[in-house]
């Protein structure tokens, strides 16, 4: 048995003493709770993707998602995660996209979020990965969101079944935690 461990910017496999099979621990990223474009609520508030969400959440998501800024190792890791779900990652440095290679993502389950044409107009799919949201405040379940359409690659999108910002007093700058497990 097999017990993944952080050293320096890589995963290293190592015995693990536990019950057979090779583990991955929780994937780390941290940032800072940026401001979007306030164009989530458009998307996040369609029953297409509410029905989706409720699937993955338990509940249907606040219609409108976190922004969390991410640079350094945590930018690398996400950017494993976009390639994973099939996102160009070619705005990001080639230092970071060779580096996100090396990370395992592999036993984090992608869920897809079927997108939809309605009334003529296209709303597209995404990859969400089920993760909790840690602040110095409290934990609240929620998803990693990542749209197949996005302008940003070092921005996370958060989304939960209450409004994290109301939640949890955040303000732009405020440093977040979300476990990947």
């Amino acid at each position: 048995m097999f017990l993944w461990v952080h050293h320096a910017e890589s995963l290293l496999l190592r015995p693990c003493p536990q019950k057979g099979g090779v583990r991955r621990p929780p994937m780390q990223l941290s940032g800072l709770v940026s401001s979007g474009l306030g164009r989530a609520h458009v998307f996040m508030a369609q029953p297409h993707y509410q029905e989706q969400f409720r699937t993955l959440l338990g509940k249907t998501a606040w219609p409108g998602t976190l922004n969390v800024a991410v640079d350094g190792h945590d930018l690398v890791e996400y950017i494993a995660l976009r390639k994973k779900s099939g996102i160009d990652t070619l705005d990001a440095s080639s230092e970071d996209r060779l580096a996100a290679g090396n990370v395992d993502v592999e036993s984090f389950e992608a869920h897809r979020i079927r997108g939809f044409l309605r009334d003529g107009v296209s709303f597209g799919g995404a990859t969400a990965y089920i993760a909790e949201f840690k602040t110095n405040e409290g934990n609240i379940p929620c998803a990693l969101l990542i749209p197949d359409l996005t302008r940003h690659i070092d921005v996370v999108e958060i989304i939960a079944g209450a409004c994290l910002r109301e939640l949890f007093n955040l303000e732009d700058g405020a440093t977040v935690h979300i476990e990947l497990k």
